[in-house]
């Protein structure tokens, strides 16, 4: 009798395993971590096309772009030329190439922004 009575026990787990399991409870961790995938890679393809839309191109700065505009201005400060390690230095160089390293970390902060986000949802 014990044991038939733990046998029972151990099926009736076992389906509630399987109802949690085959549930929306499985659904919603997959849905997250698909967020968070998405949001590497978008992260990943906008860079390059923000700095295009700025004017910064892989063939140098654009005439009449807000990058122009950036690079009269700094420059100007500089007395006349723009300083290495500068913000628009670093943007040019981001234009022409993104690196191995640059790509992984422009994909962590997109997956941990979306990973925030999906918090809410």
């Amino acid at each position: 009798m014990e044991a038939s009575a733990l046998t029972s026990s151990a099926v009736t787990s076992v389906a509630k395993v399987v109802r949690v399991a085959s549930g929306s409870a499985v659904v919603l961790p997959l849905a997250r971590i698909a967020t968070v995938v998405i949001g590497g890679v978008v992260a990943m393809a906008a860079v390059p096309m923000v700095l295009s839309a700025m004017g910064f191109t892989a063939a140098g700065i654009a005439s009449s772009s807000i990058a122009a505009k950036m690079m009269s201005a700094a420059a100007i400060a500089n007395g006349g030329g723009v300083a290495s390690g500068s913000l628009v230095a670093t943007l040019q160089s981001l234009a022409t190439g993104l690196s191995g390293l640059t790509k992984f970390i422009l994909g962590s902060i997109g997956s941990a922004i979306a990973a925030v986000i999906a918090r809410f949802y």
